[in-house]
């Protein structure tokens, strides 16, 4: 006896190991998911934003070279250019440096600050990815886990309304029961074996979405703990979560910052007013063949000023609409700020709720147990009916799936509220699976 005991302990303990937790599901998900690998090349493109803008700022060269076969006819008129009348063939060539180093371009400095702008853009954009991708392998995970659970208690369900069956027809055979009893019975046994059904073809839906985001077939999940426990969020107090959220979101960060881009483009374009002062310098050589032979090198250095003077309207123009779109981007900046509030609220009160719902129905499970054992009992002394039975079994089934759902939704909640003020990322995402077990 304690041999097998053993046994079934290390069977239990063997399958426990082998089981995947939300944290492994995870890092598949980082390794594999292509929304994210997309969200990261998509920051590593915008990363080269800043080189380009200072490249504004920093010296161009350029190289330039030539090499020309001439043949030249000469007819002078008169003397004494005459004398050098005649057909000449001769090769020329000739290469040449030239830097120019900005010393004043206000458009180009502009340029260079949108630069800075655009990658704070591209790196809070990655940080919404890799928090959706944290939402999403949460959602998937759970969504499995609902639905094995509701596996298990539609094959639950249908066992004991198959011994309420069994009953009935006991019941009728030696007279102490109608057939109305194996009927009703036997109604009940059609529909759980209908739902047992769909909720296996929902499992079938869940794991390969869950495949999907790791693209590997997932293996068993660990399930969610029987004396799981949920918390109130800390700190406590609505406006303080909206308040972190106005600071921290990223969406917000990036609402930000199309203002800041908006502000920058009206400097840009004004500048377009303004003169630009270069360093130029320049190197060249040329040299020619033939009997007029010669080798010429030209050095230079100098400052160049450009002043535009009027440009068909164009700069005003473009002026105008750069204002338009500032103030696009200031409405668009408050609205984002309206939704990220609005965002933080849902998901705080989501937490609230979730953790009165599931002590609710924790204790309204209680209480069906009660009701179903209570319901046996006047069974078999003549004060309850099968069917009064039969409802409490549906109605203690329907509590457990109501409180499994509760409980994973209180999870999800406490994970959008930690994404609404930015604070989203794996650590928080292993507080979540020390619930896992």
């Amino acid at each position: 006896m304690k041999i097998k005991s053993f046994i079934l302990f290390l069977a239990v303990a063997s399958n426990s190991a082998q089981a995947t937790d939300l944290l492994d599901i995870f890092h598949s998900a980082q390794r594999n998911d292509p929304v994210i690998a997309a969200a990261r090349a998509a920051q590593q493109a915008g990363a080269e934003k800043l080189p380009q803008g200072r490249s504004l700022l920093l010296p161009t060269v350029s190289l330039n070279a030539n090499s020309t076969a001439n043949n030249q006819n000469v007819q002078y008129l008169g003397f004494p250019l005459s004398v050098i009348n005649g057909s000449y063939r001769y090769n020329s060539n000739g290469y040449g440096v030239t830097m120019v180093q900005p010393l004043y371009r206000e458009q180009n400095w502009v340029a260079y600050t949108e630069a800075q702008l655009q990658v704070a853009q591209t790196d809070a954009q990655l940080r919404i990815a890799e928090q959706d991708l944290v939402l999403r392998t949460a959602q998937a995970y759970f969504d499995v886990l609902m639905a094995q659970d509701g596996v298990e208690l539609a094959e639950a369900q249908k066992a004991a309304i198959d011994e309420q069956l069994a009953q009935a027809k006991r019941n009728f055979e030696v007279g102490t029961a109608t057939i109305t009893d194996t009927h009703e019975a036997q109604a009940r046994h059609d529909q759980v074996y209908s739902q047992q059904i769909a909720a296996q073809n929902n499992l079938e839906i869940k794991r390969s979405a869950l495949q999907q985001l790791i693209n590997a077939e997932p293996h068993d999940l660990k399930p969610l703990g029987a004396q799981f426990k949920p918390g109130m969020p800390q700190p406590v107090g609505m406006d303080k979560w909206v308040g972190n959220a106005e600071i921290n979101n990223p969406q917000l960060t990036i609402a930000h910052a199309g203002v800041e881009l908006a502000e920058k483009e009206v400097e840009k374009n004004r500048a377009g007013h303004y003169p630009t002062v270069d360093l130029v310098a320049n190197y060249s050589n040329s040299n020619m063949g033939g009997s007029m032979a010669s080798d010429i090198t030209t050095k230079s250095l100098g400052v160049q000023l450009n002043m535009p003077i009027f440009e068909g309207g164009m700069i005003r123009s473009r002026s105008r609409e750069a204002v338009a779109n500032r103030d696009r981007a200031r409405q668009d900046m408050e609205n984002s700020r309206r939704s990220v509030d609005q965002l933080a609220r849902q998901a705080y009160l989501g937490v609230i709720s979730g953790v009165s719902q599931v002590e609710a129905l924790q204790q309204a499970l209680v209480s069906s147990e009660t009701v179903l054992a209570s319901s046996k009992l006047g069974q078999e002394v003549g004060v309850r009916t099968n069917l009064d039975v039969l409802n409490a079994e549906q109605q203690l089934y329907a509590t457990r799936r109501d409180l499994y759902q509760a409980e994973y939704d209180y999870l999800l909640s406490e994970l959008r509220l930690k994404a609404a003020v930015g604070e989203l990322d794996e650590a928080e995402l292993a507080k979540i699976n020390q619930a896992f077990h």
